[in-house]
Parts: structure tokens; sequence; C-alpha cells
């Protein structure tokens, strides 16, 4: 039995290297491809022209007689492609504009030695006039409110048990349960808590997409703050990781997609319900300060944290990098959605437009009333700044954007930091 923790320890703490190593920036490469706009903060005005400079570099020199293929336009759906390209010298220039706000693209990928490279980066025009393409349903309000409501009829019955292993000097740490929207139907997680005496303010992690376990965060558990690291999928988050790949291929593949056309039945409704029962859940907590409360996450996470904060007026903070899920019909009017690019590639089938905006990020920043704090990049093909501007600019609340141009769908750990120690400030009231 030792053997076997111990063997789970490592595999999370491997686990949890590698998620992370998925949020830094990319591993360099023998060839680099730079592509960059001639404004430094790869911003401009409605039909302004954008100068993109592209240079293929091997050991920090231009690469001579290199072949490209590029293609460039709106992002996510590119007008220009070209292939078998030569740039003499390693070198070239292209050019873009927008007619309305929004970004322009240019991917290029290299070929050396049978190998492609791949460097893009993304304008901006006039990205604070971005409106949202998803309708809000006239009963959003009702529908979510009456759906809490339901929620709340079935009881926590929370479940905590110490993972001695993985408590600290400062932290205790738990897998924790409780249930969600329906009987049995539950919520797991890794609850860290400050060993010290005293009434705390808590931090809630919602998670970015797929199936996984979860370490939890004694670290920040140590600075003296409550931290609960929830998945979303109904079951215990400390398995082998086996598990996890074996639900995400099989029973749980695509999960965003099941029953798209019925709100009742949507998968995520029961995930937006368990991320405010696991606030219910936080406020049962006797080291809890009862007031003090912020959500936090990337991607998924991102657009929960949006979400939770849109839904509970309980949360006083937000922290979100590069949300998902905001403004998915975006791709029917002829420009980019959000992931997880539901209408990118079929027609929408009968009732799913509709459906799907009871479930958008857009729809939930409308009603955000708390302070945020959101970070992302131009360069996101995974979450397109278009969809996420979508959101944003509709909140009517204070707010902070944190761009860094050219990250994608990754972050530079300064970036992270920054945004950590603003949620903590702000709970801290400092």
């Amino acid at each position: 039995m030792k053997n076997k923790i111990s063997r789970l320890l490592l595999q999370s703490i491997l686990f949890s290297a590698l998620s992370f190593n998925a949020l830094s920036q990319p591993a360099t490469s023998l060839v680099k491809v730079i592509v960059a706009c001639d404004h430094k903060d790869w911003t401009y005005k409605v039909n302004e022209e954008a100068k993109f400079s592209v240079q293929v570099l091997q050991y920090g020199n231009l690469l001579e007689n290199v072949t490209i293929d590029y293609e460039a336009g709106p992002e996510m759906i590119p007008d220009k492609k070209k292939e078998g390209v030569i740039l003499k010298d390693g070198k070239t220039q292209l050019t873009g504009s927008m007619k309305t706000p929004g970004f322009y693209r240019v991917r290029v990928w290299a070929v050396v030695d049978g190998k492609k490279y791949e460097g893009l980066a993304t304008a901006g025009f006039e990205p604070e006039k971005i409106l949202p393409t998803v309708k809000d349903p006239a009963d959003f309000d009702t529908f979510w409110s009456n759906a809490l409501a339901e929620a709340r009829k079935i009881n926590l019955d929370p479940r905590i048990t110490l993972m001695p292993e993985r408590c600290t000097s400062d932290a205790n740490v738990y897998h924790i349960s409780f249930q969600n929207e329906t009987q049995g139907s539950r919520i797991y997680g890794i609850l860290a808590v400050p060993k010290k005496p005293g009434k705390y303010p808590a931090i809630l992690r919602v998670p970015g997409a797929g199936i996984r376990p979860y370490g939890g965060d004694s670290k920040t558990a140590g600075l003296g703050f409550i931290s609960l690291e929830i998945g979303i999928h109904g079951i215990p988050v400390n398995l082998d990781p086996q598990v996890y790949d074996n639900l995400m291929n099989g029973a749980l593949s695509s999960y965003w997609t099941v029953k798209m056309n019925d709100r009742n039945t949507h998968y995520y409704k029961r995930v937006f319900l368990g991320c405010v029962k696991a606030v219910d859940f936080i406020f049962t907590l006797p080291e809890f300060n009862g007031s003090d409360i912020g959500v936090t996450g990337g991607s998924q996470g991102g657009a929960l944290t949006l979400i939770t904060a849109g839904l509970d007026k309980r949360i006083r903070f937000m922290a979100g990098l590069y949300p998902a899920m905001c403004d998915h019909t975006g791709y029917l009017n002829k420009r980019a959605g959000g992931w997880p690019h539901y209408f990118r590639e079929a027609e929408p089938k009968p009732a799913e437009v509709e459906t799907i905006a009871y479930f958008d990020v857009v729809n939930f920043a409308r009603r955000i009333t708390i302070p945020g704090y959101l970070t992302w990049g131009y360069n996101d093909i995974t979450c397109p700044p278009t969809s996420m501007y979508s959101a944003y600019n509709v909140i009517n609340a204070p707010k902070e954007l944190h761009l860094y141009q050219e990250t994608g769908h990754w972050t530079f750990p300064e970036q992270t930091e920054a945004l950590n120690n603003w949620l903590m400030k702000q709970l801290k009231g400092e």
C-alpha cells in the first residue's frame, strides 16, 4: 500500500510539472520562424495597414534560400494561402488590414530538411470595439436561478480525507467531495488549508479542459489562503493517470458536445452548478473567514472563472487566463468563435444555437459586478482573441486586461505570477 501511495504521489508530481510546462513558454527549436508586427503593441486602427516582418533563423542567422508556406487573413479564417515561396536572404514582409474591429493573423511555416517550423503574429484592429454575436436569452437569469435553487435542494454531504503524503509544515491537504446537482452526483477536488489556527480568505481554482488528477496548492495555503482545486467530471481526482486517459479517449471523449441541443441536459449545466456548489462547500469550512473569496483558472478554467463570477455574487474577485467558450456564434457571423469552436466545421443542428447561448461566457460576463484581472495574448489559436474580447468588452465592472501579445495558449512565468499576486493582494485587502 505504501508503495502504491508513493507511486501515485510521484505521478501527481510529474503531472503537475507537465501541466505547468503546458502553460509556460514553448521550448526553443533549431530553426526559428520569427513573425512580428511593425507596431510595438501589435495594435492598429481599422483600415490601417499592418506590416509583418518574417525572418527564418538558424543559430541566430538568417537562413538563405529557405522555403516557406504561409497563410494570412482574419484569425481562424485565412483568405490568403501560398506554398513553396523561396526566401533568398531568409526574410520577407507581408501586409494586412481589416475594415472592422478584429484580428488579422499571419502564420508561416519554414521547411528545412523535411521538417516544418512555425511562427505567427496577430495584429489587433481596435479590439476594444469588438462586440459579441451571441444572443442574450430573455429568460437567462430565470433559467440559472431555478437551476441553482434545484441544485441546492441536494445536500452537500461533504467528505474530507486527509492526504498526509501531500501535507507540508504549513498546510494540511485533503481529498474532498460533495454532492452536486442531483443525488449521488459529486464534485471532487483537493483542498489545502493553512495549519496555523485562524480565519482565512479562499481561492477556488477551476480546471482547464480535459480529464486529469490534481495536486492541490499547498504553497498558496502556506501563505495564508484556503485553496480548493476542483475537477468537474464527477470522479475522484487522485487516481492513476491512466484512468483519466481512458475516460478522455472513451466515455468522456468530447464531453463538451454532450446534449448541445438541450439546456437542461447539456454537459456543462452540471459543471457550472458544481462551481457554485464548490463555493457553498467553502462557506462550510471553519477556517474560512466568511467573506473573502476569489476564483481563478485558465482556458476552460478561464471560462469557468467568469461564469462563476457571473452566477455567484459571493465571489469578490476573479482572475482569469485566456478564457474559452466565448461567443460561440462567431463562426456563424464569419469571424472566430471561442473554444471548442462548435460551429467552425459544421452548421448547427436544431436547437443548438439557442441552447449554447445559455452556456456562453459572454452572457455571464454581462452579469459580472466584481473586480477582475484577465490576461491573454494575440497569438492564441485555441482561444482566439476576438472571442475573448467579445466577453471582456461587455463586462461592466472594474476590470484589468494585461496583454502579452506574443503569447498563444501559454503564459510567461511572469504573467502567471502577476495574476496570482493580484488575486492574493485583493483577498488580503492590500
